[in-house]
Formats: C-alpha cells, sequence, structure tokens
C-alpha cells in the first residue's frame, strides 16, 4: 500500500522561504519520477514540478526560477525548495507520482503567503 505524506507547510510572508517534504513508503520510490501538486482555494489542483528516476526537473511557468523539486532516494523522500513565495503560491501542496496515480495522493500540507 502507497502512502505519500507531506509536511513543511505553514504560513510565511510574501517573499519568504519553505520547504517541503514528502516521504514515500510501499512504493519502488527510486524508480518512479515523482511531482508536486498544489490546489488553490476555489481552483482545481494544478501540477508545479517533476522529478525524474534520474533527477532531470520540469516546472510550472509560474514558480520557473523560484521553486526547486529535488529527491534523496536513499531516504524515499522528495522535497521543494520554495523562494520568493507569492500570495498566488497559497495551496496545499501534495506528491505524487508523475504522471499522478489517483490512488496516492495524500493530504497535502497546507502553504498560505500572507502579503
Amino acid at each position: 500500500q502507497v502512502q505519500l505524506v507531506e509536511s513543511g507547510g505553514g504560513l510565511v510572508q510574501a517573499g519568504g522561504s519553505l520547504r517541503l517534504s514528502c516521504l514515500a513508503s510501499g512504493m519502488l520510490f527510486r524508480l518512479n519520477p515523482m511531482g508536486w501538486y498544489r490546489q488553490a482555494p476555489g481552483k482545481q489542483r494544478e501540477f508545479v514540478a517533476r522529478i525524474s528516476s534520474g533527477g532531470s526537473t520540469i516546472y510550472v511557468d509560474s514558480v520557473k526560477g523560484r521553486f526547486t523539486i529535488s529527491r534523496d532516494n536513499a531516504k524515499n523522500t522528495v522535497y521543494l525548495q520554495m523562494n520568493s513565495l507569492q500570495s498566488e503560491d497559497t495551496a496545499i501542496y501534495y506528491c505524487n507520482r508523475h504522471p499522478p496515480a489517483e490512488d496516492y495522493w495524500g493530504k497535502g500540507t497546507l502553504v498560505t503567503v500572507s502579503s
């Protein structure tokens, strides 16, 4: 049974930084491309960033240059370093494989950016 547990969210002022973590279990983590996704209030969940099993990355245009996705296969963990946060980044952040598996969604971690 796959379990993904996100952590690291919180309240931060605009311009600040946060680092999100996602611990995976029940899957061959090192073989899976992993992604971060977010759902803002009143909006659909959207893709944010992906890291392949080999470490290559892609980002949605709105976070390029501000967010960095990384992974530690020894710890079964994927990270999202978020810098220069803006109010538009306020959302619940989720990790999942990429493309996402519907059965893998966790509870997410809430990021609130105050302006």
